[in-house]
């Protein structure tokens, strides 16, 4: 595949990496609006765009994308809440859009069992917490990833139904029904995620911790190269599947 790097940071020369090791060619790296001006002619030609910003720029890297039908893998959270009128574009517009919260291998198996202790934690009563790590450039807070596992726990526990920054709650037994998220940022920490059920007997901990970027760069070259000849929304359960 000729790959575009959109966001040429620390995780952009990461998924360079990998690109390279996995045989194919990284045509460009842009990382100014000047740069894809003076390259989009070109760039409409490649054949993936993998996308590493920031939550600000993420949905214009999306529709900049959209405009010259290329598809595109995002790799920036904290965009999410745009998320219905970009799938709505992508469906009408027939375009190409990967996203994912977390593209480590490991991180999307930590998904299901998450779910699964969201079940076996009502029916035992045990209480849920989460607390993500991340390093003090992270923009976003909580994490995507964080996210992702509330909304999955609040899915499959019916003992809760929102979730909350622990930070701006306001007295720490405002509510049974929510699901307390810690957000913690600090040194250079790749990312760890915890998910704690906890009842009178015991506490159980579920845990992953990054050790570098190659695993989130890992699997953005690889759901760049299961979108080729694909059109839609995919995620990163689609890939697994």
């Amino acid at each position: 595949m000729k790959i575009v790097i959109l966001g040429y940071g620390k995780m952009g020369h990461e998924v360079e990496q990998i690109a390279l090791q996995r045989g194919h060619e990284v045509a460009y790296r842009i990382d100014t609006e000047e740069d894809w001006n003076k390259n989009k002619a070109e760039i409409s030609k490649c054949d993936v765009v993998i996308e590493f910003s920031t939550p600000a720029t993420a949905i214009s890297n999306i529709g900049k994308c959209f405009d010259i039908n290329i598809p595109i893998v995002v790799g920036t959270t904290g965009w999410y809440l745009h998320l219905d009128e970009i799938r709505k574009r992508c469906e009408h517009e027939n375009q190409t859009l990967f996203y994912a919260p977390n593209f480590s291998i490991g991180m999307n198996f930590v998904f299901k069992l998450n779910k699964e202790m969201a079940k076996f934690a009502q029916k035992y009563d045990y209480q849920l917490g989460i607390t993500e790590t991340h390093h003090i450039h992270k923009l976003d807070k909580p994490s995507g990833t964080a996210v992702k596992l509330a909304e999955d726990i609040i899915k499959n526990n019916g003992n809760y139904d929102k979730w909350m920054l622990k930070e701006n709650i306001d007295c720490p037994s405002c509510s049974d029904n929510m699901l307390k998220v810690s957000a913690i940022r600090e040194g250079e920490i790749f990312g760890i995620h915890e998910i704690t059920a906890l009842s009178e007997c015991d506490e159980i901990t579920l845990k992953h911790e990054a050790f570098s970027r190659k695993g989130f760069a890992t699997g953005a070259v690889i759901a760049a190269e299961f979108i080729q000849n694909k059109k839609g929304i995919f995620t990163m359960e689609d890939l697994l599947r």
